[in-house]
Order: C-alpha cells, then sequence, then structure tokens
C-alpha cells in the first residue's frame, strides 16, 4: 500500500485538508491581531499600509568589483525607479582587510565592492542624487561602526547633514558567528560594537536604522520560519538589554530598527511568519523593556528573497520564484525589499536580470491589487491558524535559549549552529529523495548543462585597489593618522564609544585594515567553533 502523501509547510506544519473557525476558536482575535497600525501591529504597523500610495522601499542588493563600478550599478538601479539600494561589500571589507592585504588575494571585488578607506566611499557615492534614495543599506556588522564612520565623514566633507540620508546599518554579529562567518572580533567584543552604534545613533543619527537583527542567513543557513524569528528575537534581546545595561536610552535607540527576514517559496507560510514578528516584537518591547511609546513597538521589516530557493538549473524558472516570494512578502506587510535576480544561482547579476527583479517588485506593488488592501489574508483560518503555530513555537524555543543563558552563551556552545545544521540536512534529504519537489532539480528536469556565468568581475580590480591604497598613504597627513588611530586603541581600551574617534581616524584618512589592525591588538580575534 502507497505511503500517503504528507501535507505540510516548509517547516514542517501540518496542513489541514480545510481549516474553519474551529481552527481559531478559543483565540482572543481582538487582542491577538488589534487594527492596523496599532498594538501588536500583527496586521501592519500603518493603518494605511500601501493604500495611500507609500509602498515598501524597493531596494536593489548591489555592487562589485571598484567604487567605481558599483556607482554605475547603483545610478542604473536609480533611473529605473529603485527608491533604495544595498551596498554590497566584498569579503575583505567585511573581514576587515585592506585589498593589498595577502589576506585578501582572490577575492578583492569579488562579491560586493572592495572598500579600504574614505576615498573608495567618495568614488561609491559621486553623483548619486540622495534625494531620491529613500534607503542605503549595508552589509556591514563586524566593521559597522566603521562604516558609520565613513558615511558620517563623506556627508560632512560633501556639506550634507548626515540625518538627512537614510542611512540603514545591518550591524548584526551575532548570526555571523552562527551562520554567516564574517566576523572579526570575540562575540563579547563584537556586541559591544554593535552597542557602540545603536548608543550613537540614538544619540546623534535619530534617522538611520542602527541594526537590522538579521533571520534571513540564519533562514538560508537551514532554519525553519520559528528558528528564524526565535534566534532573531533571541539575537535582539542580546544586544537591547546589553543597551540597557549600559544605560542607553532603548526608545531612542531603537525607533527605527528594523527585522531583516528571508522571504521563502511557501506563501502561507511566510505572510503568517511576517505577522507573527510583528506581533512577538511588539509584545518583548512592551512586557520586557516597558516601552509604551509606539513608534519603538512597531517592527519595521527587510525582506530578502531567499537566495537558496534559487536554482542554477533552468535558471530562468527563478523569475517564477522571485514572484511568489515577492508576493508573500508583500502579503505580510513588508516596509523594504530587494527582489534576487534569476541568475543569481550561477553569478553576480546581469543588468538585465536585475531589470527583472526589480520590475517584479513593481509589477507586484502597482498592478497584482495586494496593496489595495491592508492584511488581505487577515482573518484567513488557515493564515491565522498558522500565525498561532509559528508564534507558539518561537515562544517555546525563546524560553530554551533563555534557560540555557541567552543568545550569545548559547552561540558560543552551538545550540544554535547544530540545529541549522541538522534542519539543513533534513531538507536536503527531502529533496534528494523527492518528497520534496524543486522543479528542474529533481524532477521536471531538462537534461542541459548548468549555463556558465554571465557575468565576471574584471581581473583588475585588486591592483587599482593596491595603486589608490599606496597613493592615499603617500598624499594623506600619516601623523594625523598615527594620532587617531591611537585614539581608537586608547577608546577602545577604556570600553567608551567608539563613534566618534572612528569619524576622526576615517576623516584622516585611515585605512579600514588599519583601524581593525588596533582593534585586533585590544580585542583579539574570534576563533570558530566546531560543532561537529
Amino acid at each position: 500500500m502507497a505511503e500517503e502523501r504528507k501535507h505540510t509547510t516548509l517547516s514542517g506544519y501540518e496542513l489541514k485538508r480545510v481549516y474553519t473557525e474551529d481552527d481559531i476558536k478559543g483565540e482572543d482575535l481582538k487582542a491577538q491581531l488589534g487594527e492596523p497600525g496599532h498594538y501588536p501591529y500583527t496586521r501592519g504597523i500603518r493603518e494605511e499600509m500601501y493604500r495611500d500610495g507609500r509602498l515598501w522601499t524597493m531596494g536593489q542588493y548591489a555592487g562589485f568589483a571598484s567604487a567605481e563600478e558599483a556607482n554605475k550599478r547603483f545610478r542604473y538601479i536609480i533611473e529605473q525607479g529603485g527608491t533604495g539600494f544595498s551596498v554590497a561589500l566584498d569579503l575583505p571589507t567585511q573581514m576587515g582587510y585592506d585589498s593589498d592585504d595577502p589576506m585578501s588575494e582572490g577575492e578583492v571585488g569579488k562579491v560586493g565592492v572592495a572598500i579600504d578607506s574614505l576615498a573608495d566611499i567618495e568614488a561609491l557615492f559621486n553623483g548619486i542624487p540622495f534625494e531620491k534614495v529613500r534607503q542605503i543599506r549595508t552589509t556591514a556588522n563586524a566593521n559597522s561602526i566603521i562604516m558609520l564612520a565613513f558615511y558620517v565623514a563623506f556627508a560632512k566633507k560633501n556639506n550634507i547633514d548626515p540625518n538627512t540620508i537614510g542611512f540603514f546599518l545591518q550591524n548584526d554579529i551575532l548570526k555571523e558567528y552562527m551562520c554567516r562567518g564574517t566576523y572579526i572580533f570575540p562575540p563579547e567584543a563584537g556586541v559591544k560594537l554593535s552597542v557602540d552604534v545603536l548608543e550613537y545613533c540614538g544619540k546623534h543619527l535619530p534617522h538611520w536604522t542602527p541594526i537590522a537583527v538579521s533571520g534571513y542567513h540564519i533562514r538560508d543557513a537551514g532554519a525553519t520560519a520559528a528558528m528564524e524569528l526565535a534566534f532573531t528575537l533571541a539575537d535582539m534581546i542580546e544586544y537591547y538589554d546589553a543597551a540597557v545595561k549600559r544605560g542607553v536610552d532603548i526608545v531612542a535607540a531603537t525607533a527605527n530598527s528594523y527585522f531583516f527576514l528571508g522571504a521563502q517559496l511557501d506563501f502561507l507560510e511566510e505572510v503568517a511568519k511576517y505577522r507573527a514578528a510583528r506581533r512577538l516584537y511588539a509584545r518583548i518591547m512592551k512586557e520586557r523593556y516597558h516601552v509604551t511609546e509606539e513608534e519603538p513597538q512597531r517592527l519595521k521589516i527587510f525582506a530578502f528573497t531567499s537566495g537558496s530557493a534559487l536554482t542554477a538549473e533552468q535558471p530562468i524558472n527563478n523569475i517564477v520564484r522571485v514572484a511568489i516570494q515577492t508576493m508573500a512578502a508583500a502579503a505580510g506587510g513588508i516596509q523594504t525589499f530587494h527582489a534576487s535576480s534569476y541568475d543569481e544561482a550561477i553569478s553576480l547579476p546581469t543588468q538585465q536580470a536585475v531589470t527583472v527583479s526589480l520590475r517584479t517588485q513593481q509589477i507586484v506593488g502597482y498592478e497584482s491589487g495586494l496593496t489595495e488592501t491592508v492584511d488581505p489574508l487577515g482573518g484567513s483560518y488557515a493564515v491565522e491558524a498558522l500565525t498561532n503555530a509559528i508564534e507558539k513555537e518561537v515562544l517555546e524555543l525563546l524560553d530554551t535559549i533563555e534557560k540555557k543563558g541567552g543568545a550569545m552563551k548559547c552561540i558560543e556552545e552551538g545550540f544554535q549552529q547544530k540545529m541549522l545544521a541538522d534542519n539543513a540536512y533534513k531538507y536536503q534529504k527531502s529533496v534528494d529523495n523527492k518528497e520534496r519537489i524543486v522543479v528542474g532539480v529533481n524532477e521536471f528536469k531538462d537534461g542541459k548543462p548548468i549555463e556558465p556565468a554571465q557575468f565576471t568581475v574584471p581581473e583588475d580590480v585588486a591592483i587599482k585597489q593596491t595603486a589608490r591604497i599606496n597613493k592615499l598613504k603617500a598624499e594623506r597627513d600619516n601623523e594625523r593618522v598615527k594620532r587617531a588611530l591611537a585614539a581608537v586603541e586608547k577608546a577602545a581600551r577604556n570600553d567608551e564609544n567608539l563613534g566618534d574617534y572612528m569619524i576622526e581616524a576615517v576623516s584622516a584618512y585611515a585605512t579600514l585594515g588599519e583601524i581593525c589592525g588596533v582593534l585586533k591588538g585590544v580585542y583579539g580575534k574570534y576563533t570558530p567553533l566546531k560543532i561537529y
């Protein structure tokens, strides 16, 4: 007798044949849902959401090779109607190495733009019409305090009030130890630097986003929807608790914070996930941090289509996958979105692919009708039941993490890493044995070889970056650099907020590698944990 087919979501929630009011009976729906724009924000953080014509920020992730090359792509995105962009940083930049460091060999400009000094930032933003850009994001985490300094120094040098530019710092180091890997310093120092950014922005840069606590990478590393939210919320609690302990004004520091979440392919589950995330965040802010103001209770979500859902086989099919993910995010009420390009499983995206991904957002936003009503799937028995199920599991996981000593302690013991690895293996097995169909990969295959990369980074990027660094060091005031780096070191040893010291250092044209070298001398370097 054939085994009965299982009906489950991507995260393993069993789906009933049909949902009725019995599936949400006993729930206080009025308290759980509230009204759009009001606590607990399940239905959205604004009363009108997209109805007033203000859609989510359509910001594409871009950046490669040199600052000049990346600048061309950013300007193209804006010309095509993009309202923001993400600055992708190459691995040496994210890991605190200059382009001329031997550790950078083979990686300069490959997965993002190389940023060695303020000179690169000046080239990166040359001619960018900031008045047309709602948000400029960056992948800075271990070096987020340095990127903050680069942006402030650039603005001041160009007589721009930095608060008039919507800079958005990822600044989430804990998930780097958990799954992404671009760490520099040990966790305690990493969290300290992240809180420096929270504190500095709360005092001086209230319109910036000082942190985007990230579940996206956690999800792509193998998490279920509940793990994604639980681990993200646990990381958030680690940062916010550290800020409160320092005496930081938590309202000022977090009023413009974001969560950076994945947009997977399971449509109903993803809609439910975003709704549950808002409800959980609002309750934690109110009950744990005693925040009564509405704005810091409202969780703003930056969603990014899941790269793990894209296939190198039959890549044109990824256009459909990204469209589904985009619709789920729109129905889930997100504030900022990146739609991946269909060729990203093969290479950096071509200009045509970037345009298609932006047009996907625009078609969903302006043609689908999803934006004409607030929380369009709210009240659906299936969606409400899934929202409740995700919330319940998240709370159970959070309780476990709390009892184990919090997110950082659990990361140091490998708790989250093991869960991610185990679930990733479980998912891959389900694909390998065809329990879960992936079109073009394990079913409906065409037998064609995977297409070669259509876009490659120029080979001379590292040579040009090294020449720029040499010229910079020959022309700058090296005595000023020396004084600035000494001040950074002293402040780090005294456990001060490093914001102002970093701004002076980068304004003197100290390089990112020089600054990180000083900090390594104070904090040391992180050695990754072996979990298996």
